[in-house]
């Protein structure tokens, strides 16, 4: 159900359900989560997350499940929450390859990932209006903020999905792209990363998780940018990358 590979300091994960378009039921998601603690703890630098088949994620797995005593309480915040704030804190540089559906707990997955490349085939919205339940996973904050409570609401209301061209337009995710250039665009980035200064990549992975989490003004992101410059100082990329500048050559950045 998830496949982890490591190959150059860069962890590939693949919701790897495609029969039922990788909808995760809670076993899925704790494998989900045992898979990024594999790729922490092998100190990756960068991780990719993908969905086989035709679609990334179409959500949760509701083919079992009986409304009448559905946990949902326990199902969202019991278990999606906390894998979706383990994923977003993930000490490297994340990717996600955006295919066909990416609803519900799928649409979490990509909100609580750094960087979305998003397939023109997309589908991208809230499909609840059918089954009289309500957005999850992150959505109501990504909509609301980068589209404004009027589209937000009218995507809720009509159950319209949007294309990945849209949504990108729109401000959701970084780039579309054709559906058969995606993942390697993904992937490409993700090894461009890996080799990269990782270490003051995650330091701005954390300031704008700050500045998004605790609505920072923009003196008080200024003062935590210069702690955080002052602090990569110490680190030998810093010194490597001042070095290659003034020696005319590219530099070899390890991550520290």
């Amino acid at each position: 159900m998830i496949d982890l590979a490591i190959a150059d300091d860069v962890a590939h994960v693949t919701l790897n359900a495609p029969d039922r378009l990788n909808a995760l039921d809670e076993h899925a998601l704790h494998g989900l989560d045992s898979a990024y603690t594999e790729a922490e703890q092998a100190g990756v630098r960068a991780l990719v997350l993908r969905g086989e088949g035709r679609a990334f994620c179409a959500g949760r797995d509701i083919s079992g499940v009986d409304p009448r005593d559905d946990d949902v309480l326990g199902y969202l915040g019991g278990t999606v929450t906390p894998l979706l704030k383990r994923m977003a804190a993930f000490p490297a540089p994340t990717f996600a390859v955006a295919h066909g559906a990416c609803l519900g707990v799928g649409l979490g997955l990509l909100i609580a990932t750094d960087v979305v490349y998003v397939a023109e085939s997309a589908k991208i919205g809230s499909p609840f209006a059918a089954l009289g339940a309500t957005l999850d996973s992150g959505g109501h904050a990504l909509f609301a903020q980068r589209l404004g409570a009027h589209k937000t609401l009218d995507l809720i209301y009509s159950g319209r999905l949007m294309s990945g061209a849209e949504a990108v337009a729109s401000g959701l995710f970084s780039r579309v792209f054709p559906d058969d250039a995606v993942r390697q665009a993904t992937d490409d980035a993700a090894v461009a990363a890996a080799s990269g200064a990782t270490a003051a990549f995650l330091a701005s992975k954390q300031l704008i998780a700050r500045i998004r989490d605790e609505r920072l003004a923009l003196w008080e992101a200024v003062d935590i940018e210069n702690a955080a410059q002052a602090a990569l100082c110490d680190t030998d990329d810093y010194r490597e990358g001042f070095a290659a500048f003034q020696q005319k050559r590219r530099p070899t950045f390890r991550g520290h």
